[in-house]
Order: C-alpha cells, then sequence, then structure tokens
C-alpha cells in the first residue's frame, strides 16, 4: 500500500488527522496536511480509505501495491 497527499488540494480540515493521526499530521504553519507515513501499516488500509473518502479537496491518494507473480 502507498499512500500520497496533494497539498495543492488539502483545505486544511484535519478530517485526515483525525481519522488516521499516525499517518497524517497538519502543518502548524498553514494547516496543510503532512504525511508521516508513505508506506503505512496495511492493518491501517480502512482508516486510510476512510480518511481518503472524508477529505473534501480529495487530496489524498491510497494505492495498493502490486505483487508480482513469480513464474515456477
Amino acid at each position: 500500500m502507498h499512500v500520497t497527499v496533494d497539498q495543492d488540494r488539502c483545505c486544511s480540515s484535519g478530517q485526515c488527522v483525525l481519522t488516521a493521526p499516525d499517518v497524517f499530521d497538519q502543518s502548524e504553519e498553514d494547516g496543510l496536511v503532512l504525511l508521516l507515513q508513505d508506506r503505512p501499516d496495511p492493518a491501517l488500509l480502512p482508516k486510510l480509505r476512510t480518511a481518503a473518502a472524508l477529505c473534501p479537496g480529495g487530496a489524498i491518494t491510497v494505492a495498493a501495491e502490486q505483487v508480482e507473480e513469480v513464474e515456477a
């Protein structure tokens, strides 16, 4: 899993920090989202999906990493 944020789209609502404080924080200077972990524990996926859905600016992207299959 890989998380990215687009600070240009962030509107400083703080929903991501309330939903997943282990992964997101807000800048004390401008209130914009700060990404603390770009590859968090997969157990946090439900919270990260909720944070992305709640973000009014659509600034959060959560992508599943592809697993490469190895031929035997």
